[in-house]
């Protein structure tokens, strides 16, 4: 690109202006910056390798250097961070967030405190405020944890209930309830 004119300044910057009409502007510490002919783009490139660019849509995206992290800040709010392992992070401007894992797991959080992961293999496990999860495996399974109790739901109906003190409950489709005490003893067997 041809120079129309260069200046240097007391303090050691020099600034080019080129015949497009773009600026680029040399500090002396070695950043560099560069105004595009619209006067509306933007890139910074630091001297620590850090590099800003500013869209004429004033979306912002800073490549982090060291961290090799690109974070991109849209003009609705929106910000994206790009990790070098492959992790992808949304911000909503409403406080949700949502990770991509490196294996493709997606965890959302919400703003309530509520949390919800998407494994590769179809299985969502969601989780309460209060601590307590729900498990939905992709085989039809579900599983409820809760501070009292852990019970999973099979899909042919039967439900199996184990609670803090040991105990085990099993509720058969058929209407059999099965119980058995901390240590495997039945101690109750409906058979119908």
């Amino acid at each position: 690109e041809e120079i129309e004119r260069e200046t240097a300044y007391p303090d050691g910057k020099v600034e080019k202006v080129l015949k497009n009409g773009s600026h680029l502007i040399f500090f002396p510490n070695g950043t560099r910056k560069k105004v595009g002919c619209d006067g509306k783009t933007v890139t910074i490139t630091f001297f620590n390798g850090d590099v800003k660019q500013v869209m004429p849509d004033q979306t912002v995206v800073y490549y982090y250097a060291d961290a090799k992290t690109t974070h991109t800040t849209y003009s609705d709010g929106l910000e994206i961070l790009q990790f070098s392992n492959g992790q992808i992070e949304k911000h909503y401007p409403d406080g949700k967030k949502e990770i991509t894992f490196p294996d493709q797991t997606i965890k959302n959080l919400f703003t309530d405190g509520q949390e919800e992961s998407i494994f590769p293999d179809g299985t969502i496990v969601r989780t309460q405020r209060d601590g307590s999860k729900t498990i939905e495996f992709n085989n039809g399974q579900r599983e409820l944890h809760t501070s009292q109790f852990k019970r999973r739901e099979y899909p042919d109906g039967t439900v199996k209930t184990v609670y803090v003190n040991g105990q085990q409950e099993t509720k058969y489709v058929s209407g059999r309830v099965r119980v058995k005490d901390k240590d495997g003893n039945i101690i109750m067997d409906t058979k119908l």
